[in-house]
């Protein structure tokens, strides 16, 4: 009888022959079948050689495999097999899942890196890599990821030969997704041909912003013995590239009180008095001039700069299988990834925040919607800085799996293994030069994604600035798992089977961080004071005049040039930084012995146990072909947490359990319409680094973020209705409607307060922030996390692929893909949105007034992460020679996070990125490929406030062109 849902229906890679020339040549590719979690639906759909590769010809074949996996799944299933992903110019796995209807991606540094599905964030999507969950750490602008998302950036594409996105839960299917499981697939070196196979891609890759040129370079190479009962394969891959990202950037609009506002004295000796008191101290008058200025929003820190990216990426796979009979197969998966990035960025800037009472404004202008947008600046804080990360990231993974048929009704699957991502930041190093009394400096930011920003004191001459500031914070994330999982399959009867199992995972997640930050020269109170090979005289009352840094020589300084940042003509373009060599150095920074970055080092361990009951039937109801799943997930997970609270680390542990029932269940009207319905309660565990004791101090914004190891999880009941319609081969017209009802849901919740009310002891400040040398110099914005109320999602997907075969001559060969995807949801937040008054009285009329404090309120807007609109399409030509595609993605704007310092809300507008790929084939085994991605050079606009819109930053990152052959052996 024939296996309708036998595990080697789904084998979890394609075969490593398939792979090699799906890798380096269009001839032939492997296309996986569905994976262990699927089944094929009916007699007509399974075969009687289900449990083997399908091989294919062409990238047209290759839809058609995709499309097999598609239809021959009870529950919403999508894939990419091997031959798109070898076919697009995508630098990495993000870059290939953005083609998948209802997935967009989210970019770093110009490629990909996390993905949305449906609307729902990347800490919503679980990773399996060969069928054991785990989870990829990279760093981003500001740090490495410390939540549950999987940085696809990690892998390069050419690893994988099937990528499949599973939307919709089933029972047998790991829990701890909202949006979706993603199934990465590497090889199955039994299916190959016998003897010895392989293959080799060489490619130069060429970035026409940094105007570099890295090599790209994919092989592998596998055996099998004739009997077809052991096989061997390994493959790898390799890249390097230097780019440069250049643009703008604020971190952020601020509130604050002025100086002075065109020549009007906001500051006074007393209430009381005439003599207006300059840069510090005195008692803010309120008056309108002074008002307006310090109600308005003005950007925080405006600058260019230009950021230079170094990076390596080396992937290896190896695949060992034995099957001694036809009913015993033993497999071993290794994995191994190394991403390495060097992120340096070199900025000039004027440093509004925290420093406004020391600077006079002159000639500003608002807007309507209360923003400072130009103005002339005295007494200002000019800032050269030079900051440079190190980063890397090792993954690992070892599985191995045994498939027994007990006998032709029942069989089992033992899979176990374990995976490590560790993200080291071994260096990250910030030198800063200041020029704390700079006249003249104007900003006009009319054109906010292009602002004029002008110094009107030299920035190239060193004698201007002051070594100020050093500072150096390495760290280390650690993510590591266990699994181990049994599956049993029992065919009761004629379309009718039983699956069951359990699983156990630990996962344990360990961050750590670390400091050697301090000020160079801080007022030394009459007495010399010592760093490095620095020798600080006596300082005067801190002023713009009094000596708060060393002296600054061309030794310790270099020029830098901005080039094209998207700048308007009359913007400074040439500025000095410092050299950090240089700077490092002089200062014996790295000689300092680093301090235990208290609220950086914390980490959670979480031990799931449980199992599965599922019921697989096929039959007819009412004249109709069916198919459907039913069953439960049990799962109970137990948490232990730690981190720093009040200086002490503390330890907390708890438990839960949860029961996950699903049902997915398809009907056919025709041989071609499949309608499909699915509900399930689905669940997605807390944010890691919300999930720990004690806090994160941040000494610039005086902000402090509370964890919280009491969190629930997102735990919601998701209902799905599609209908698909494959009307021709390799073509597929679908709708699919979506909805989530999310019952709980982790939110931050803001209040106002000084730091001694947090009982944090003061030696958790940064050094060198504000805040070390002020801790109450302004209020302080403090956020716990609370389990909130719920939220809501509800979307509806379209998808339609085809061939034009219908076309004469030579048109024929083309071919198109769309798809689009509307989402909406409603969620409930906290937040803290602008200050109202300038002068808040004090107790006595002898008093200062203090600026008002940022107003908290609740504020209904969509889930973070959710683009409300996304779009996907691909128009292809191929023959049996040559082959173009392009492709154009669109993301729509999406809030990302609560924002800070007033603003409601931050995010990103909305991008379009085209890519495309020429490919000619001289022989069976050689093939030239011309490609780009990001053709259109597409700027990355964030934004601050989803109301004002304000520009946080804009940048881009340049094109991609990759040109090389594939050979096969």
């Amino acid at each position: 009888m024939t296996k309708l849902f036998s595990s080697r229906t789904a084998q979890r890679g394609v075969s490593i022959g398939a792979l090699a020339i799906a890798l380096l040549l269009p001839a032939t590719v492997a296309a996986q079948t569905a994976p262990a979690t699927q089944a094929p639906t009916t007699p007509e759909l399974a075969s009687e050689d289900a449990g083997q590769d399908i091989v294919v010809t062409g990238f047209r074949q290759s839809l058609q495999a995709a499309l097999n996996v598609k239809k021959n799944s009870v529950a919403a299933v999508d894939s990419i097999v091997a031959e798109d992903i070898a076919k697009f110019p995508d630098q990495n796995l993000a870059e290939s899942l953005q083609r998948i209807p209802g997935i967009s991606i989210q970019r770093d540094g110009g490629e990909g890196r996390a993905i949305t599905v449906r609307g729902l964030g990347a800490q919503f999507t679980r990773v399996r890599v060969n069928g054991m969950e785990t989870v990829a750490t990279s760093t981003d602008g500001a740090s490495a990821n410390r939540d549950r998302a999987f940085d696809f950036n990690v892998f390069a594409s050419e690893l994988f030969s099937s990528l499949v996105v599973h939307k919709t839960a089933e029972a047998s299917l790991d829990e701890g997704s909202l949006g979706a499981v993603v199934d990465l697939n590497t090889g199955n070196p039994l299916a190959a041909k016998a003897g010895f196979s392989g293959a080799l891609s060489v490619q130069g890759s060429y970035n026409d912003l940094a105007k570099t040129l890295g090599p790209r370079v994919a092989g592998l190479l596998s055996w099998r013995n004739d009997a077809g009962t052991f096989g061997a394969s390994v493959s790898a891959a390799y890249s390097k590239l230097n780019t440069l990202e250049l643009g703008n950037n604020t971190t952020r609009w601020a509130q604050g009180r002025f100086d002075s506002v065109n020549g009007t004295p906001c500051f006074y000796s007393s209430n009381t008095s005439a003599t207006p008191v300059a840069n510090a101290g005195g008692f803010y008058r309120p008056n309108a001039a002074c008002d307006q200025a310090a109600l308005a929003f003005h950007p925080r820190i405006p600058r260019y700069g230009v950021i230079t990216r170094e990076r390596e990426r080396l992937g290896i796979t190896g695949s060992v299988q034995f099957a001694p009979t036809d009913s015993t197969k033993i497999s071993i998966d290794g994995l191994y990834s190394r991403f390495k990035e060097t992120r340096d960025e070199q900025w000039i800037e004027v440093l509004l925040r925290t420093n406004e009472r020391s600077i006079d404004v002159v000639n500003p202008t608002y807007d309507t919607k209360g923003n400072m947008v130009t103005a002339t600046l005295n007494d200002a804080w000019v800032r050269a800085e030079h900051y440079n990360r190190k980063s890397q990231t090792e993954f690992y993974q070892l599985g191995g799996t045994w498939d027994q048929d007990v006998t032709d009704k029942l069989r089992f699957t033992l899979l176990g293994g374990f995976s490590k991502s560790n993200a080291s930041i071994p260096q990250e190093t910030t030198i800063i030069f200041d020029d704390r009394d700079a006249q003249g400096y104007k900003y006009d930011y009319t054109n906010s994604r292009s602002p004029l920003l002008t110094f009107g004191t030299s920035v190239t001459d060193p004698s201007n600035f002051q070594l100020a500031e050093i500072r150096d914070r390495p760290s280390s994330t650690i993510n590591k798992f266990r699994t181990a999982q049994l599956r049993v399959e029992w065919d009761v009867a004629e379309g009718f089977q039983i699956k069951a199992g359990g699983v156990y995972r630990r996962f344990s997640f360990d961050t750590a961080g670390f400091t050697r930050d301090t000020v160079v020269c801080p007022n030394a109170g009459g007495k010399d004071v010592v760093l490095g090979t620095i020798t600080c005289s006596p300082s005067s009352a801190f002023g713009p005049t009094s000596v708060y840094g060393f002296p600054v020589t061309a030794a310790l300084a270099q020029t830098v040039n901005l080039g094209s940042a998207g700048q308007p003509a009359g913007t400074t373009s040439t500025y000095i930084v410092p050299n950090l060599p240089a700077a490092t150095a002089f200062t014996n920074l790295y000689g300092r012995t680093p301090a235990i970055d208290a609220s950086n080092t914390r980490g959670v361990v979480e031990k799931v146990t449980g199992g599965y009951l599922e019921f697989n039937a096929k039959g007819e109801l009412l004249g109709l072909r069916y198919a459907l799943n039913a069953g439960t997930r049990y799962v109970k997970t137990d948490q232990s947490s730690y981190g720093f609270n009040s200086g002490v680390n503390v330890s907390v542990r708890r438990s839960y359990d949860d029961w996950l029932p699903s049902l997915n269940f398809a009907l056919y009207p025709t041989e071609n319409i499949i309608a499909r319905a699915a509900v399930a309660k689905v669940i997605t565990r807390p944010t890691l680094g919300n999930l720990t004791p004690g806090g994160t101090i941040d000494g610039f914004n005086y902000r402090i973020t509370f964890g919280n190891p009491q969190l629930d999880p997102f735990r919601a009941t998701a209902y799905d209705l599609a209908l698909e319609w494959y009307f021709a081969p390799q073509s597929i017209a679908s709708v699919a409607v979506f909805k989530k009802d999310i019952e709980s849901f982790p939110v931050s919740q803001p209040s106002n307060g000084t730091y001694a009310s947090t009982g944090l002891p003061l030696s958790l400040l940064p050094p060198g922030s504000p805040a070390a040398g002020a801790p109450e110099g302004q209020p302080w914005t403090i956020t716990g996390n609370v389990n909130g109320t719920g939220a809501s999602l509800k979307g509806i997907e379209l998808s339609v692929q085809a061939p034009f075969k219908f076309l004469p001559g030579f048109l024929k060969n083309f071919g198109g893909i769309a798809n689009a995807t509307f989402v909406n949801s409603t969620a409930t937040y906290t937040v803290s949105g602008p200050a109202v008054t300038a002068c808040v009285p004090g107790a006595l009329p002898t008093s200062a007034c203090t600026f008002g404090p940022l107003v908290t309120s609740t504020r209904n807007g969509t889930l973070f992460g959710l683009s409300k609109q996304a779009f996907n399409g691909t128009l292809y030509y191929e023959d049996s020679k040559f082959s173009a595609r392009g492709s154009i993605s669109y993301r729509g704007p999406y809030v990302d996070a609560n924002s800070a310092t007033g603003n409601v809300f931050e995010g990103y507008n909305a991008t379009t990125n085209i890519d495309a790929s020429v490919r000619y084939r001289f022989t069976k085994w050689l093939e030239v490929s011309l490609e780009g991605a990001n053709l259109t050079d597409t700027y990355r606009d964030r934004y601050t406030d989803l109301n004002a819109n304000r520009a946080y930053e804009n940048n881009h990152f340049g094109r991609t062109i990759l040109f090389g052959a594939r050979v096969k052996m």
